[in-house]
């Protein structure tokens, strides 16, 4: 499975910008993104589904740009149901109308909480087919609910008591997230961070701090990369990474080498993300010049 992943990902990335009428290809990747990109795509591929599911929220951080948006669309069809979850999450996460065959992919999941899941995104994009999908699940609640449903309920109410819930409050706000354009916001890397039981408020704050621009707020961020809490670095890693300063990237190479997959797979794709916001777009790609057609006796008649 991991060599499967990694071969998947490294053809992605070669067919990546060399499709007709694009214009020239990006440039080069570093050797810094060649590792980083190598990171994602054996969490992609690994045997255990709790790291393709870190990977695949992981992607949502980098933003719609290829071959990541295709890399969460093969998750969509994913054996595990939480990595499914995970997909549909990271495209909600990409807010791109493109995504939306994607998610109508997903409204046929057999497990419903996916289903559902896609219907809510679709409805996000304004996609007639999330409102279909959502007025088929009202006639028939009963049929499409699940425990797991049951149990996002519960959890949704645990989340007042909880240090998640400022956190919930703050995406629903917008509070401390201003993504530039073309860029996911990361919602679905912090909802998979909160999501573990265990998170603590400093992993809250450092996620609600990512663009507080003073100089005393980085340094406390940096301080934190080496926290012995994975949550805390996870957290903090993707508050870097939100901050969208690409001064910023040398601070998560070292990260690359963590010991949690969570950490070490938002660190390679907080690093992808900052490094786009460098790179020079690509060039315009040029009208073909037609030939002129010289009929085949014109030579004679000179």
């Amino acid at each position: 499975m991991r060599r499967f992943g990694l071969l998947v990902f490294g053809v992605a990335s070669l067919s990546w910008g060399q499709s007709k009428n694009v214009g020239p290809a990006a440039p080069p990747p570093t050797p810094e993104e060649t590792r980083a990109n190598l990171l994602l795509g054996a969490g992609l591929g690994d045997k255990n589904p709790d790291v393709r599911k870190q990977a695949v929220a992981a992607l949502g951080l980098i933003g719609p740009r290829e071959p990541y948006i295709s890399q969460i669309n093969n998750a969509i069809s994913d054996k595990d149901i939480y990595v499914r979850l995970a997909a549909v999450a990271s495209l909600v996460d990409l807010k791109d109308k493109g995504t939306a065959d994607m998610l109508d992919k997903a409204l046929r999941d057999v497990a419903p909480e996916v289903g559902f899941a896609a219907a809510k995104a679709l409805f996000g994009l304004d996609d007639p087919r999330g409102r279909t999908a959502l007025l088929a699940i009202l006639g028939r609640e009963a049929k499409t609910q699940s425990g797991f449903l049951t149990a996002q309920k519960r959890d949704t109410l645990r989340l007042v008591h909880v240090p998640k819930g400022m956190m919930m409050f703050a995406i629903k706000n917008g509070v401390g997230f201003a993504p530039v354009p073309g860029l996911g916001a990361g919602v679905s890397s912090m909802q998979e961070i909160m999501s573990d039981n265990g998170v603590s408020g400093r992993a809250t704050t450092a996620v609600l701090l990512a663009n507080d621009p003073s100089p005393q707020v980085l340094d406390a961020l940096k301080e934190a990369l080496s926290d012995k809490d994975p949550t805390v670095r996870a957290a903090v890693v993707h508050a870097i990474a939100a901050r969208n300063d690409p001064a910023l990237m040398p601070e998560l190479l070292p990260l690359f080498d963590d010991t949690k997959e969570a950490v070490r797979l938002r660190a390679a794709a907080g690093y992808l993300r900052l490094a786009w916001l460098v790179k020079p777009p690509p060039a315009p790609a040029k009208p073909a010049t037609k030939k002129a057609v010289v009929p085949a006796n014109a030579a004679k008649k000179q």
